[in-house]
């Protein structure tokens, strides 16, 4: 029994062949949807003794069908959709990929800030229709950027927006401030970001809306916003009438609330499109990012199945 359930649509995808190296550890690779469909799942998992999973959930019912599995290695960093607790009562190892996509994600949140900046995408989208009017837009060096969120991606930014000449503003309730200080950073609460930083990155995690109404009523006059976390960080109507009214300037990210079922969010509207930029969760998706996450998993795999700890426990 060598079964090695792999429900990631990316792994292996990158420069460097990992399906090779699991079968020259002795491993049988096999592909299933990612959605985990538990019918699917349950003509292959009860021969499988690793899992490469992407985000869909594990449930209890999912691990039920699983007797034989060892590892479940997260291709990511999240493990909010494993049961946690029935993977321990199981005897399975979790593990994921931490820091594996932090770089990319910081790179694709300095190219939305340019481009909401200057609309850049805008001005390319234009020029194709021969339309050849000039877009003002707006320097990012010397602007004062909010980041909210000081962990691996916000650090990371931090130092790239400073690099590009900028005054770095942070806010994180749970990173000391002397920390901050240290880094080279200022210390700043969310109110204070939301009425002084020209840009503001949001980098942090949940599921509550740090921008919403009170936030564009109390911003600074054409700030710019930028959310490569979560598309539940921000409340979009909100966000879209900051945008009619000229409270804010443009808006960028990664995610909307609905994602694939999102044709009818307010920020897609069409007065407001040459403002917004969205992007279909382009954040980890660099050859880079996806070689080291699927290492990452590779690795955790072959350390716990020949008996070594994970390199990146989770549980």
């Amino acid at each position: 029994m060598n079964k090695v359930l792999i429900t990631s649509r990316s792994f292996s995808s990158g420069a460097i062949d990992l399906i090779s190296q699991l079968k020259a550890a002795g491993l049988d690779p096999i592909f299933a949807d990612s959605k985990h469909d538990l019918d699917e799942l349950a003509k292959e998992l009860p021969n499988c003794i690793a899992w490469i999973a992407g985000t869909s959930k594990i449930t209890s019912s999912t691990l039920d069908l699983a007797p034989n599995l060892k590892v479940i290695a997260r291709y990511g960093v999240g493990v909010e959709s494993v049961d946690l607790d029935a993977a321990k009562e199981r005897g399975i190892v979790v593990t994921n990929t931490p820091g594996a996509n932090s770089l990319a994600v910081a790179e694709l949140t300095i190219g939305l800030a340019l481009n909401a900046l200057r609309a850049i995408s805008t001005s390319a989208i234009q020029v194709r229709e021969a339309n050849w009017t000039v877009i003002r837009g707006k320097q990012l060096e010397g602007s004062i950027v909010g980041i909210i969120g000081f962990g691996r991606i916000g650090r990371i930014l931090a130092a790239k927006f400073k690099a590009l000449g900028c005054q770095i503003w942070i806010s994180d309730p749970f990173i000391d401030s002397k920390e901050i200080t240290s880094a080279g950073y200022i210390p700043k609460s969310v109110s204070d970001i939301s009425a002084g930083a020209s840009v503001v990155s949001l980098n942090a995690p949940g599921d509550g809306a740090i921008v919403d109404k009170a936030w564009i009523e109390s911003a600074i006059g054409g700030q710019v916003i930028i959310n490569s976390a979560r598309a539940e960080l921000v409340d979009e109507s909100a966000i879209a009438d900051g945008l009619r009214s000229e409270k804010l300037f443009a808006y960028a990210a990664d995610t909307l609330q609905g994602e694939k079922n999102s044709a009818s969010s307010p920020l897609l509207a069409k007065d407001i499109a040459s403002k917004v930029t969205i992007t279909a969760h382009l954040g980890a998706q660099t050859v880079e990012a996806i070689d080291l996450m699927g290492s990452m998993a590779t690795a955790n795999v072959l350390a716990v199945l020949v008996g070594n700890p994970a390199i990146n426990l989770v549980n």
